[in-house]
């Protein structure tokens, strides 16, 4: 068995290794052994994106998790950070989310959080691995007088929409405000566009029909086209496209322009350094921005501190350094002031409220940014050496590092959650990343295919 947690929990196809349901039974019942030491019974929270799935997978956490005396709180179909907050709100041990957020139905996954709505630190994590991986009756059972029971959170997704009116300031107004939603068909489906509404919005909503296969299918944060081309058509002030879990934002501008994590964390965190609201003068963000997000935030006087990819080593930094903003350029925005992890909503509220405080629109609001051309490809790889153990693909790196000089840059490294070597390249033109990239790629596709 191999390493079963990547940088965002357990991921892969449903009905095949690890997203099984004899999988999903085992770890259930690690993650109320290891729960168990520090409540008893611990109280754990359970839910889930729209993927057709995600009812096989709860069903055999919820079974093994009673099964080892552990309390059940099912939220249903809800936005990974309405979980998080919910383990808060319900003063739970701990919180599981199933979900493989942007990817097709056809993958699924199980996301842990601890009771204060972060995720798990890595040895914990490691701990319940270890547990798994001892089957196939890793941890026993509970006595028969201590299994657990399974019980619903009804009102759910009311108590997550009441949380999240609370984050805007009083005089937040909407109601001069058109905004298109893409809800992806998926956790967002219910929640966005409701809260929107509330706070006074005229709510245009894209991809609000979840079937079980169409999330994330052509909408949602990985393919904002559609969002793109319905704000100019209804003319709306802004366009805001979650992914199927509800942690991610991508955002459109009024004239149709998509911009990226990484522009809206520089919009935003242009805005909070005016008005004295980023404490320690700081903003976390990883390896994968843009070179342009850095030279924009140097232009404005801001900190940068970089991670390496994953929401939960920008969170483990902004706590370190007492940075209050941070985020990738995939849309994992964290604002630590209102919320404990990367919240898709929360970061659409802030860019609005930036929009109503500054009297700016959305695209002049983003020139705070010069975005570099980045090239993006993913090689489907057989097997995941050290890249630097590799001269011919080292050297094809190194080679075109050189080209670019201090122009651009280079980045490759494997994905966490599936077989993927992704090959990034910045440079000064989209000629050049796209050329470059390609003949990385070509390499990797030769050596690791």
């Amino acid at each position: 068995m191999g390493k079963l947690f990547g940088t965002d929990g357990i991921r892969g196809k449903a009905n095949t290794y690890p997203m099984t349901v004899e999988m999903a039974l085992i770890a259930g019942k690690a993650v109320a052994s290891y729960f168990r030491k520090i409540d008893a019974p611990p109280k754990i929270v359970i839910g889930r994106d729209t993927r057709l799935s995600g009812d096989m997978i709860e069903g055999a956490l919820v079974a093994g998790i009673c099964a080892n005396g552990g309390e059940i709180l099912r939220a249903g179909v809800i936005p990974t950070p309405g979980v998080a907050f919910l383990c808060r709100h319900m003063n739970a041990s701990a919180g599981i989310v199933i979900s493989a957020s942007h990817n097709p139905y056809t993958d699924n996954g199980i996301k842990l959080f601890s009771g204060n709505g972060s995720k798990l630190p890595d040895e914990v994590e490691a701990a319940i691995e270890s547990m798994i991986v001892s089957m196939p009756n890793p941890t026993g059972h509970a006595g028969t007088d201590r299994i657990g029971r399974a019980g619903y959170l009804h009102h759910a997704i009311d108590h997550y929409i009441d949380f999240l009116t609370q984050i805007p300031p009083a005089s937040f107004d909407l109601s001069n405000l058109k905004i298109v939603l893409d809800c992806a068909n998926g956790a967002t489906f219910k929640v966005a566009p409701r809260l929107f509404r509330d706070l006074g919005a005229e709510v245009i909503s894209l991809f609000v029909d979840p079937d079980g296969q169409n999330i994330n299918a052509g909408c949602g944060s990985q393919h904002p086209e559609p969002l793109a081309k319905a704000v100019v058509e209804h003319r709306a002030d802004v366009g805001l496209a979650f992914d199927g879990d509800g942690d991610r934002l991508i955002s459109v501008d009024e004239n149709g322009r998509v911009l990226s994590g990484d522009q809206i964390l520089a919009v935003c965190a242009n805005h909070m350094k005016n008005t004295g609201t980023l404490d320690n003068n700081l903003v976390v963000s990883t390896v994968m921005s843009n070179i342009g997000f850095r030279k924009a935030l140097k232009q404005v006087g801001i900190q940068h501190r970089i991670t390496g990819v994953g929401d939960r080593y920008v969170l483990a930094e902004m706590r370190e350094t007492g940075a209050v903003l941070g985020g990738e350029d995939s849309g994992h925005i964290i604002f630590l002031n209102h919320h404990s992890t990367g919240d898709g909503i929360i970061a659409g509220l802030k860019l609005v409220e930036v929009m109503l405080q500054s009297g700016r629109t959305l695209s002049e609001l983003a020139e705070v940014m010069q975005v570099f051309p980045q090239a993006l490809i993913n090689v489907e790889v057989s097997q995941k050496p050290d890249i630097e153990n590799i001269p011919r693909i080292k050297n094809k790196i190194d080679s075109v590092e050189k080209q670019l000089g201090g122009m651009g840059r280079v980045l490759v490294r494997y994905s966490g959650t599936q077989d993927i070597c992704r090959v990034m390249v910045e440079g000064p033109s989209r000629n050049d990343t796209d050329k470059y990239a390609g003949q990385i790629a070509e390499a990797i596709r030769q050596m690791l295919a």
